[in-house]
């Protein structure tokens, strides 16, 4: 599989722009990945822009590389957010992990009520910036385009007013509609999928989201883990809503 690197300062690029990646990225390519001269690697700029590139030189600290071609893609006509529920350890970052290969436009971090795991003071920063850090690498990983946005943690009244802009379907194994029914009858121009931490969504959560249209949704018989729930949930939906 071939390597691809991400350089966001890039704005744009064209056929025989050479390019000087530096930081942890050339590092990584050098020591880790041992980058050699005229070997090829994906360069994106994780916002629609991945050039096929030669490298032309390399050191430690920096990887010289020209533009072979250039491709250019959209963003999904149909946005889907994760609102992913903190959870203890590294559940939470496996399902951005997943989210990100699958597709995922937005990622949440959300302060649900049965939050074992809780961003405070400097965590928040520290938080969202871990979580940032794993969906670049898993938009490398699977050569994605378009880098997902993770935004500032939001509560329950952010997340009240986020639904009313958007179709909402809230992760809940008793609830009597099916992901695949609520998505088919939807017909969404924009999906928000709101999945809780290990101890489900608190009474007055689903309250508070159903009364502003948000609707509760199973995928299945079973209860999946809140790092799985997720990326389970936005398989389901790209293929309802054709984004595969």
């Amino acid at each position: 599989m071939a390597h691809m690197y991400l350089d966001e300062s890039i704005d744009d690029c064209q056929i025989g722009n050479v390019f000087d990646l530096v930081g942890d990225e050339a590092r990584h390519a050098a020591t880790v990945s041992r980058l050699r001269v005229g070997e090829s690697v994906l360069l994106g700029n994780g916002r629609g822009m991945i050039a096929q590139t030669e490298t032309l030189a390399v050191s430690k600290s920096s990887v010289q590389l020209r533009a072979m071609a250039v491709d250019r893609y959209q963003q999904d006509p149909i946005p889907v957010v994760l609102v992913q529920a903190l959870a203890k350890g590294d559940r939470d970052e496996r399902a951005i992990e997943a989210a990100t290969e699958l597709g995922v436009t937005t990622i949440v971090p959300w302060f649900a009520a049965r939050s074992i795991s809780r961003w405070d003071g400097e965590k928040v920063v520290k938080g969202r910036s871990r979580w940032q850090s794993v969906a670049r690498e898993a938009t490398k990983q699977s050569l994605r385009a378009w880098l997902p946005e993770v935004t500032p943690p939001e509560g329950l009244v952010q997340l009240v007013q986020r639904v009313q802009t958007s179709t909402t379907l809230v992760l809940d194994p008793t609830a009597t509609t099916t992901l695949t029914v609520a998505c088919e009858l939807a017909k969404p121009n924009s999906v928000t999928l709101v999945v809780g931490p290990e101890g489900g969504l608190a009474p007055d959560e689903l309250v508070a989201l159903e009364q502003v249209g948000a609707v509760r949704v199973r995928l299945g018989r079973n209860i999946l883990r809140t790092s799985t729930a997720g990326p389970a949930a936005l398989a389901a939906i790209n293929e309802i809503l054709h984004r595969w």
